[in-house]
């Protein structure tokens, strides 16, 4: 199962597990859209499904409809992710990038446990980015109900993306479910569709012309690391971290030329922040299909 599978990082991600043979699920909140995307590359076996990550009860529905299949789940991708949006509000008023990035996929694998451990075991992969530099968890005042900062609410929610892996590893693996946190890497598809051109050459993302900087990926190339960290021999037995091109990433080098662009901070491989970070998702969401153990088993 791969969200957001029907484009960018995400069709290349369910490509190559269709490819290699996997029957592959894409829920998608315009499966219309989504249909069509997927035709385009050969990909119309693929299942479709409708789920939007920022409504709750979408995301109830979607789980109840997979689980009444019957169907053990193998793998879950949590792809689907926005960027530096604007300012918006969703459930019970949260910042839409915590609730739609961390939030609803939160609620997502939680409620899909049951397949995820039907057959003894499962992968979960987390979508996270350098973006998790920007912001740790901002406890004191995690939904930005004052001065609202675009990239703080996405460095926040790629952080939670991280930890999420974190403590879900913990809680997953005596059940057979391993997490595991994936930065693609830097690549072009429809996540900037919020940022305006002149921000972007400004970044130095891309010059006045339009011509992409030279150290972002190709989509193809940004997906390998999810779909390595799902499938790689290299990581049975393992769990909880991050990983980067393809491997589990060192720690970042403070103050290094390198800080910004690769290696993991603490602040997002935390347990101690990890298991908090839980707590908090489940009073907000009251979801916990791990209610009965405790937060730092």
């Amino acid at each position: 199962m791969v969200t957001g599978g029907y484009s960018g990082l995400g069709i290349e991600t369910v490509a190559a597990l269709a490819g290699a043979g996997a029957q592959v699920i894409v829920p998608a909140r315009r499966p219309g859209v989504a249909r069509e995307a997927l035709a385009s590359r050969g990909l119309s076996e693929v299942e479709l499904d409708e789920l939007d990550l920022s409504d709750l009860a979408s995301v109830r529905a979607f789980a109840e409809r997979f689980l009444a299949t019957g169907r053990s789940l193998d793998i879950l991708i949590n792809n689907a992710a926005i960027m530096a949006c604007p300012e918006a509000r969703v459930g019970n008023g949260w910042e839409s990038q915590f609730a739609t990035n961390h939030l609803g996929h939160y609620v997502l694998t939680n409620l899909l446990l049951p397949a995820l451990v039907m057959d003894g075991g499962a992968r979960v992969v987390a979508l996270s980015s350098t973006g998790h530099k920007l912001s740790g968890i901002r406890f004191d005042d995690p939904q930005f109900t004052t001065r609202y900062d675009k990239w703080l609410a996405y460095g926040q929610a790629k952080s939670a993306n991280s930890l999420f892996a974190v403590q879900l590893d913990r809680l997953g693996a005596p059940h057979g479910v391993r997490a595991f946190a994936a930065h693609p890497g830097g690549i072009m598809t429809e996540l900037q569709r919020h940022l305006p051109r002149e921000e972007m050459i400004a970044a130095g993302w891309m010059t006045a012309d339009g011509t992409v900087s030279d150290r972002f990926k190709s989509p193809a190339q940004g997906a390998a690391t999810s779909t390595w960290a799902a499938t790689s021999l290299m990581l049975h037995g393992r769990g909880g971290v991050y990983c980067e091109d393809c491997d589990i990433a060192e720690p970042t080098v403070p103050d290094s030329p390198e800080a910004r662009v690769c290696g993991v901070n603490a602040h997002a491989i935390d347990p101690e922040v990890a298991a908090r970070l839980w707590v908090y998702s489940a009073e907000l969401t009251g979801i916990d299909a791990f209610a009965g153990a405790s937060a730092t088993d």
